[in-house]
């Protein structure tokens, strides 16, 4: 049986924008039925794993660059504190615990947070691991980092939800973010190939319409008084079964953003 999937109409934004609250409780409900899947390479977070590598590098590096700290350093982040917003079971956490940074994770789902605490736990890794939501935290506590990785296309009010990042970040810190374009390209690799065709992900791991544009992005942070500092593309070579950064930003892509002016 052939399964025909559509492209929604993007109609989400009418009602992303009445909301006063970033929690999607259907996104929370479909990530925490996965909880006890995150730290499983071979699993349904298999893509994230294989992907995971990149993201920390690229964060690592635009990180020593901003802070001047050499990379080459085990502990080349000591001293900054870095917030990881929408952290799962802690794929990000523990790498940058370990580069020295003290790391606060932060989850909507308790089931995520709990598997979090306990792999944490059995690496003898010291996190500050809290099941809230990001209008929930206090924005007087503030961060030299904050990471949005996979998040903004999960949550209720991108604008809301990247308005109280920018509150609590430092001055002079960086917010990075990853996400999906939105446009054909995007939904046919994104959506079609990735959750039906190579079934990566679970299938309705994604919503079309939720996807974020690199223009949309950094017009939230305009607002904010942030700008795109860099970006990069994300893309996979099935050739040489990896992924790499490339100038393509068509479907998956990372910015680092920070104050301006």
């Amino acid at each position: 049986m052939t399964t025909q999937v559509n492209p929604p109409a993007n109609s989400s934004a009418a009602s992303s924008a009445a909301s006063r609250t970033t929690v999607d409780r259907a996104e929370i409900e479909k990530f925490s039925k996965l909880s006890q899947e995150w730290w499983d390479p071979n699993g349904k977070m298999a893509p994230l794993h294989r992907i995971n590598p990149l993201r920390l590098q690229f964060i690592r590096d635009a990180a020593c660059r901003k802070f001047e700290r050499s990379a080459r350093s085990l502990n080349c982040l000591a001293d900054l504190r870095l917030l990881d917003i929408g952290c799962g079971a802690g794929l990000l956490c523990e790498p940058f615990t370990r580069l020295g940074a003290q790391v606060i994770g932060v989850d909507p789902s308790a089931s995520n947070i709990a598997a979090a605490k306990l792999h944490a736990e059995k690496a003898h890794l010291s996190i500050d691991y809290r099941c809230t939501t990001v209008e929930d935290m206090d924005v007087r506590e503030r961060f030299d980092i904050i990471l949005a990785m996979e998040v903004v296309e999960h949550v209720a009010n991108v604008g809301l939800f990247l308005d109280r990042c920018a509150a609590m970040l430092k001055p002079g810190g960086m917010v990075v973010a990853s996400t999906l374009n939105r446009n054909w390209k995007s939904f046919a690799l994104g959506i079609v190939a990735a959750e039906y065709v190579l079934r990566w992900l679970p299938r309705g791991t994604h919503q079309w319409d939720k996807f974020v544009t690199p223009d949309e992005l950094a017009r939230h942070f305009e607002r904010n008084g942030l700008g795109i500092t860099e970006q990069s593309g994300v893309v996979y070579n099935p050739l040489a079964d990896k992924w790499s950064l490339s100038s393509d930003m068509d479907v998956n892509y990372m910015v680092v953003a920070e104050a301006v002016g």
